[in-house]
């Protein structure tokens, strides 16, 4: 079967299925299902059960607990349909269990303060180290009007001095740009490649009993790594939703967008965020495994959309992702994951 009618019938099979339940529920009228959501229209309801496109992750939870069943149940189904239109999109195989392609992955890097978001250089080509590199320096904090990034800094905390993994050589370097910005220079040294060398526990959770309390997490660096394809550079912009440390009631479907560039040489064709803390557990947020990222030309941007279905218990959800190329494999195996962390209340 080729790519186009595998597609074809994954949907309509994944169609089928919801139409399935509905009828189990006694075909209840969209509208009447609409209101028992109340997060999703009837028309975007109806769309998902005509078999035209796979509906989103979100849109099928609400058609599930709309039908009063658990979306829970319905994730697997929904996961392998998934993945076939991905890969159907991106004209590869679907990824099987226990393959590289669905094994655990690597990301992109983020910025470290608002102020370093406004002009953020990230050069992850090997570079020789020097022996009078001076110690690293240490950031400024953000202007008094600005709030704190949330905690994706790549530099250390206040007080606290970067030490250097290994054989690397990390230097960071801020200065100020304009009013109030700063740059910030990571560059890597080269060290040798082995297996699952991607700085990652394959199928760890990201953080074991985080609380609100917690938020934001600091992230860790990885060891130092080239990218998997020479010349490729990912830069973090913006989080255009859900910024760190957003509250969110329990039982909700939202929306989180990251905003990247492609700032290297490299085009991205068939990239994705892939989530690192699977299995998904109960009291986590729940999103879909793989997040596609549209085909990115160097110099472009693009903003990278996952809906999250909350839990219904309070919280701290910290879930964190990396970027991975059209063979599944990661793409900056040296860089920190890209994640979203959101306090989850009681309503």
């Amino acid at each position: 079967m080729d790519d186009t009618r595998a597609q074809a019938q994954a949907i309509a099979d994944f169609a089928a299925t919801l139409q399935e339940l509905r009828r189990s529920v006694g075909n209840p009228p969209f509208r009447e299902m609409s209101g028992r959501s109340g997060a999703i229209s009837h028309t975007t309801l109806h769309e998902a059960t005509k078999g035209n496109r796979l509906p989103s992750w979100g849109t099928t939870a609400e058609f599930v607990k709309a039908c009063g069943a658990d979306p829970a149940e319905y994730r697997d189904r929904w996961e392998r349909a998934n993945r076939v239109v991905g890969s159907a999109r991106a004209g590869r195989p679907p990824a099987v269990a226990g393959t590289p392609a669905a094994r655990p992955p690597g990301g992109v890097a983020p910025a470290a303060s608002t102020a370093e978001r406004r002009a953020m250089h990230i050069a992850i080509d090997p570079q020789p180290p020097r022996e009078d590199e001076p110690p690293a320096s240490e950031p400024p904090p953000p202007p008094p009007d600005e709030p704190a990034d949330g905690g994706r800094a790549a530099a250390p905390a206040p007080g606290k001095r970067f030490r250097p993994t290994r054989r690397a050589a990390v230097v960071l370097a801020t200065a100020a740009v304009g009013a109030g910005a700063a740059v910030l220079i990571v560059v890597a040294v080269n060290r040798d490649s082995a297996p699952g060398g991607d700085g990652l526990k394959a199928g760890g959770r990201s953080k074991p009993a985080l609380s609100p309390a917690d938020c934001p997490v600091l992230a860790t660096n990885p060891a130092p790594a080239p990218p998997t394809h020479k010349g490729d550079v990912a830069l973090f912009i913006a989080d255009i939703s859900l910024p760190d440390c957003t509250r969110v009631g329990t039982g909700q479907t939202v929306t989180k967008v990251w905003r990247l560039k492609n700032a290297g040489k490299v085009p991205w064709k068939g990239y994705s965020l892939r989530r690192l803390d699977v299995p998904q557990q109960a009291d986590q947020c729940q999103t879909i495994s793989d997040v596609p990222i549209d085909d990115t030309q160097p110099g472009k941007m693009v903003d990278i959309r996952t809906e999250i279905t909350t839990p219904r218990k309070p919280g701290l959800c910290y879930v964190r992702f990396k970027m991975v190329d059209a063979s599944g494999k990661v793409a900056f195996p040296g860089s920190r994951p890209v994640n979203f962390q959101i306090i989850i209340e009681g309503r």
